[in-house]
């Protein structure tokens, strides 16, 4: 039987003279199910530090950015790791921010609270504050990171303040009708812990209620103390009702529906009907389906069924989906919904049609070098569309990019992507050896050295070489290197020997790209991509040249040198 599902209930109340320039944020997500039982329901409270303009946004800004980017992290990942990355990735976006203010800042405390299965986790920068009330115990959950300064106390340890950041992480059981009230440093010193269990107790069936009289008693203690009642707020959030038993991990939610049988043209599943087998590997299956009821063709990409009791492949499978989910760019293959619920274990794609870099090279031996480096180009798109998201893509090869009947490249096979320093890069290059290396995977894959998105400008540039010469840079792949000795026999063949319409300069970016030490390569994917579009530039910038003359410049001066030995001969005669 099904456990039931996580079911909690929540309340506000804010209090503030001009609503325009609070400084507090809060807010409360309880998704659909499905995403609950992956990540979780979460509240979350914000307090800025700013007492201006800028206040509202860096509150607002914290807490809007946490709970967008938190439930966008891979479904697989578990709740510290999601929130903790999140959290750091705000906080150097605050911290950047700041840096361009005269006044103000984007600097933040923030307390966040992730109710999964039957655990709480407790994330925690500042001063904001955090209690919970269980039954009449009343406990403060979070630690006041607080600097005095000349008689005044300002929260230290923030987000936004410095470019790292120390987060306070706790895990806790949850136990059925738990209270958990947040609020703000400004109503320390007002209420006593006995005057929130009383005035919660009071009618906690209303939430909302409570906050209200919560706040009421706030400011009218402000006022009796003599002190500005500038604005409060407050958030209750009561556990209703708990999962039977603990829920499986995150990466099982879609892993425990079943992986498709072997599928053969003609045979359907869940409303789609197989029109040719694309793919049969060791990990998966890649069919080209239809879908009965749309008649939209898709790509449909399913675990292997030989691999069904391999969950760590199956949590890889779910980050594929992601990142397909996720990038947005034309250059890379995007994600289908489904017409009907799905009821296996497979994601769906764009069907592009069109052909492989290897047989559009194939069909296209006379290319030009501007159509090449046009597709190099677009390429280069596509994997930085990936690394803006810090993924790295690790299989580029001419087999990997397609290119579709207006001639835009559309980069697939996402097999042994993998987020950049998540687990370290031993897991990374795991992936790459399980895929298998290729003649344009970088050298380090091979030798067990750290990898990065050099690694991928490595596979990229190893690419575009073969696609202007036809032939490999290196006479020793690197997927047969054996030892750090073996790196002293790559020596790069230059690719103007093989294509005299290489230019010196896009050589040379082409060798350092193609470097063996990987801190040799650029350092910016970008600025290889800067190189190799200077070519297309000088080309397209020279009006007065022919296609012709460019094509063939020797024939075109030495047609120049004949008319004017002809001339020279003819001034001759007639003296």
């Amino acid at each position: 039987m099904a456990s039931a599902p996580l079911s909690l209930s929540y309340g506000q109340a804010f209090v503030a003279p001009d609503l325009r320039r609070h400084r507090s944020s809060m807010s409360v997500r309880v998704p659909e199910q499905t995403l609950m039982r992956a990540k979780g329901a979460c509240a979350v409270i914000s307090d800025s530090i700013s007492r201006n303009a800028i206040a509202k946004q860096a509150g607002d800004l914290s807490v809007r950015g946490f709970l967008a980017d938190y439930f966008s992290t891979p479904d697989h990942w578990d709740v510290k790791s999601s929130a903790t990355r999140v959290l750091r990735a705000l906080n150097g976006w605050c911290y950047s921010q700041s840096q361009h203010l005269e006044e103000g800042s984007y600097v933040s405390s923030l307390s966040a609270l992730v109710y999964r299965g039957r655990e709480g986790h407790l994330f925690h920068m500042g001063d904001t504050l955090v209690f919970r009330l269980r039954g009449a115990e009343f406990e403060q959950l979070s630690r006041d990171h607080v600097t005095d300064l000349g008689g005044y106390r300002y929260p230290s340890r923030a987000l936004g303040m410095d470019g790292s950041i120390d987060i306070d992480y706790m895990r806790m059981p949850l136990k059925q009708g738990d209270l958990f009230l947040f609020t703000t440093q400004v109503a320390q010193g007002t209420l006593m812990p006995s005057d929130y269990v009383r005035l919660i107790r009071q009618d906690a069936s209303d939430l909302d209620a409570a906050c209200e009289r919560l706040a009421e008693a706030a400011v009218a203690r402000a006022q009796e103390r003599g002190y500005g009642a500038e604005q409060f707020c407050f958030q209750l959030v009561r556990i209703d009702q708990l999962p039977d038993e603990e829920q499986d991990t995150p990466g099982r939610v879609y892993g425990d529906l079943p992986i498709p049988p072997e599928l053969s043209p003609g045979e359907r599943l869940d409303g789609l009907e197989v029109q040719a087998v694309l793919s049969r590997t060791a990990q998966s299956r890649v069919y080209r389906v239809r879908d009965v009821h749309t008649e939209r063709e898709m790509v449909m990409k399913a675990p292997s069924p030989e691999l069904s009791n391999r969950n760590a492949y199956l949590e890889h499978f779910l980050l594929q989906q992601w990142v397909v989910e996720r990038v947005k760019s034309p250059f890379v293959v995007r994600i289908m919904e489904p017409s009907r619920p799905r009821r296996h274990l497979y994601y769906l794609m764009a069907y592009v049609e069109g052909e492989t870099l290897t047989e559009w090279a194939r069909r296209h031996p006379q290319a030009s070098l501007v159509q090449r480096l046009d597709i190099a180009n677009q390429l280069g798109k596509a994997v930085q569309a990936l690394h803006h998201r810090d993924l790295l893509h690790q299989q580029i090869h001419p087999g990997n990019v397609l290119i579709d009947t207006h001639g835009q490249v559309v980069l697939t096979d996402f097999s042994a992507c993998h987020l950049r320093d998540v687990d370290g890069h031993k897991r990374s290059r795991e992936l790459v050896r399980q895929v298998g290396l290729t003649e344009h995977s970088a050298p380090e894959y091979a030798l067990d050295d750290s990898v990065g998105r050099r690694s991928d400008q490595y596979s990229l540039a190893s690419t575009v070489y073969w696609l202007l010469t036809g032939e490999l840079p290196y006479a020793l792949t690197p997927d047969r290197l054996r030892g750090h000795t073996d790196l002293e026999q790559l020596a790069y063949r230059s690719a103007r020997t093989l294509n005299p319409e290489v230019t010196p300069a896009l050589d040379d970016a082409l060798r350092r790209a193609l470097d063996p030490q990987r801190a040799l390569r650029y350092r910016r994917m970008s600025e290889f991509l800067h190189a190799l579009r200077q070519p297309l530039g000088a080309e397209r910038g020279s009006s007065h040249a022919s296609p012709r003359m460019l094509r063939e410049p020797g024939g075109f001066w030495q047609g120049v040198a004949g008319i004017l030995l002809l001339l020279l001969v003819l001034s001759w005669l007639l003296r």
